[in-house]
């Protein structure tokens, strides 16, 4: 058997980390900014703590946004606890990074989306990751109002 270079799972690896030091950040220090958060995660995930009427209305997916109103961020090693407000009702959520399928700041149109490719593929994934330009990568200049370009690690890999 050959060894290689898992690179996905490295970027998987990697990504899952920004998401934590960017949520243990906030914890620490609040939201800067306009700075928000989309986040759509996997609610079948064996580990994801919701309350039911949350899990029967959301079975499959559910998107929170982290903005004006949380409470009790509580960033981990697997995940992170969050109490939200769903119509003046607060409910606690635990959230594997895991489970976590896309993470998106709309204020600096930054977003990472995970996307497994089969289920019949043990540990094989595709990442796409949209994001503005940013100046150190040496990018073109964009249009002010364009959308954020999405991009295939296939399009890299031989």
């Amino acid at each position: 058997m050959t060894r290689t270079i898992e690179y996905g799972n490295l970027m998987h690896d990697a990504m899952r980390g920004l998401i934590k030091q960017v949520l243990q950040d906030v914890a620490d220090h609040g939201l800067p900014g306009q700075h928000h958060f989309f986040i759509t995660f996997d609610t079948l995930h064996p580990d994801v703590e919701l309350a039911d009427w949350l899990s029967d209305r959301y079975p499959g997916e559910m998107t929170v946004v982290m903005q004006h109103w949380f409470d009790n961020l509580d960033v981990g090693n697997e995940g992170f606890g969050v109490t939200l407000n769903f119509g003046d009702q607060p409910e606690p959520l635990y959230i594997p990074y895991d489970a976590i399928v896309t993470f998106v700041d709309p204020s600096v149109e930054f977003g990472l989306r995970f996307e497994t490719q089969g289920e019949d593929e043990e540990d094989d994934f595709e990442e796409i990751i949209e994001e503005a330009p940013m100046a150190e990568f040496d990018t073109p200049e964009v249009e002010e109002n364009k959308e954020a370009e999405v991009v295939s690690l296939d399009s890299f890999r031989k």
